[in-house]
């Protein structure tokens, strides 16, 4: 049997059981005509692992800091990919877009507070398809969209049809609140640089309770084809770990990201996230080293969560049917171009995030894949695996072809868009096409400003040919900009949006 401990396939965030179990009304249909389950095989169960704001801070994606070896190991097992992109940087219009493979400009989400339904209420999400064919499907902890930490303990802002059960734990990081270290004292804790070394144990913690209560679904279900989405909630601030893993971390092992210092004088105003509209929030460089070695903690308690499920899938026997996929719902900054923090940015930072998926018996498995893929591509690839047929009009493909062969030609190219408040002349829309040699960004089609990064020669994203060689820029930018199209609008949209929770 193949071992699947401490490997890391996809994240699906999950949490505790502190509240009692709610059980949405039944789907449409139990066994669907094509269902594997109707015609009396056994298909592959998922694992669905959700992380919450994590960037590509893990060893196997070449931090020389980051203490994770489950995800580590579970990319030497499956297929670890180098360069997948979300579509937007921001949890609500992540999460939404890809559990219903639906780009942002299509199910109208740009915010925290808007539902995808409200513009789809017919859309067939991911884990619905799999309840629709007779899976037993249940969500711990956060898969689509929390306001953290406020709204740990419930529903969040959740999707019933999409669940047989949910369960929301609560554990003593809610309780312990007020001992959170606070940077910035006029922010709240969720929009601050805030940190915790907790007391206590992992299983105390909310994302410990969710680890314990997806292994219990598991174990429960270990008979019949399961779709388990468990949902952890670090490294989103504050960043709350117990002592232990902040003690796995010296201090001195802790530095701010290279930049150039005239990084920022070819960058337009636009390109820098409205919630961080000064370097390092003006704090002193002490206390953001403190604040990213908390977020390093935190990474590290979540690795240690993975690990749990993959031990528990190996007890059970469950490891050669069981597809695991491992994901965060965007990147983070943890300080880049000269002090740029957390999301809501179109730099390669923001943008690409972690994305492992290991499938039982794939030829790829154990080599990383280095192909432009983006997170719409999650719900036909999951599908695909499972031998379930996807609802028409997903906006992503199936990345089964590179599961099997990682190198094979795939001409990826993946975009990632932003809506941001403007400074009083109205909103601006940020869109970025990313391919195998650049990176080109415009905001409000370019009239905001415009990026183009050579990603063979400045991975960084230093040097913005659109300033440093407009000519060459002009050329390039021709071919790029028509990738765009019809997958991400030049402006804002005509659609109601909160400004204050973007």
């Amino acid at each position: 049997m193949r071992k699947l401990t401490g490997l890391l396939v996809v994240a699906l965030s999950l949490a505790g059981c502190a509240e009692p179990e709610k059980s949405p009304p039944a789907p449409v249909a139990t066994h669907a005509p094509s269902s594997p389950i109707a015609s009396g095989k056994r298909p592959p169960n998922v694992l669905f692992i959700a992380i919450d704001d994590m960037a590509s801070v893990a060893g196997c994606y070449g931090d020389p800091v980051a203490q994770t070896p489950h995800i580590d190991a579970l990319a030497r097992r499956g297929v670890r990919f180098d360069n997948a992109y979300c579509q937007l940087p921001l949890c609500n219009p992540s999460r939404a877009s890809l559990m219903t493979g639906l780009r942002p400009d299509t199910i109208r989400v740009y915010d925290l507070d808007a539902h995808f339904r409200d513009t789809k209420p017919d859309v067939v999400t991911l884990p619905q398809l799999f309840r629709n064919h007779g899976y037993r499907v249940e969500r711990v902890g956060k898969i689509y969209h929390y306001n953290v930490p406020a709204a740990i303990g419930t529903d969040g802002l959740d999707d019933p049809p999409s669940w047989d059960k949910t369960t929301n734990p609560k554990g003593r990081d809610k309780t312990d609140e007020h001992l959170v270290i606070n940077a910035e004292p006029h922010r709240k804790i969720s929009a601050a640089l805030s940190w915790l070394a907790a007391d206590g144990t992992d299983e105390e913690q909310t994302d410990g309770m969710v680890a314990t209560e997806a292994i219990r679904i598991m174990e429960a279900n270990r008979d019949r084809p399961f779709f388990v989405a468990a949902g952890f909630f670090r490294p989103h601030t504050p960043y709350i770990a117990p002592k232990k893993y902040f003690d796995q971390y010296a201090i001195g092992q802790i530095r701010m990201p290279y930049a150039p210092p005239n990084d920022r004088d070819d960058i337009p105003p636009a390109a820098f996230a409205h919630n961080c509209p000064v370097p390092n929030y003006n704090l002193p460089i002490e206390t953001c080293l403190t604040a990213k070695h908390a977020y390093y903690a935190a990474v590290s308690f979540v690795d240690a969560q993975v690990g749990r499920l993959l031990a528990a899938v190996d007890r059970l026997g469950l490891a050669d049917n069981t597809v695991v996929v491992l994901w965060s719902d965007h990147g983070y900054h943890l300080g880049e171009h000269l002090g740029i923090w957390q999301k809501r940015c179109l730099f390669e930072e923001s943008a690409r995030a972690p994305l492992i998926i290991y499938a039982p018996g794939a030829a790829g498995n154990g080599t990383p894949c280095r192909r432009v893929v983006e997170f719409v591509d999650i719900y036909p690839t999951v599908a695909g695996l499972c031998h379930l047929d996807p609802p028409a009009g997903l906006e992503g493909r199936s990345l089964v072809p590179l599961l099997r062969k990682p190198d094979a030609e795939w001409n990826g190219a993946a975009v990632t868009q932003v809506l941001r408040p403007g400074d009083g002349s109205g909103m601006i829309m940020g869109r970025s096409v990313r391919t195998a040699e650049w990176r080109y960004t415009e905001w409000n089609g370019g009239r905001a400003g415009a990026e183009l990064y050579d990603h063979v020669n400045d991975t960084g994203e230093f040097d913005n040919l659109v300033i440093s060689d407009p000519a060459r820029a002009a050329k390039i930018i021709a071919k790029l900009k028509p990738l765009l199209e019809g997958r991400a609008q030049p402006g804002p949209p005509d659609s109601p949006v909160h400004p204050k929770r973007l």
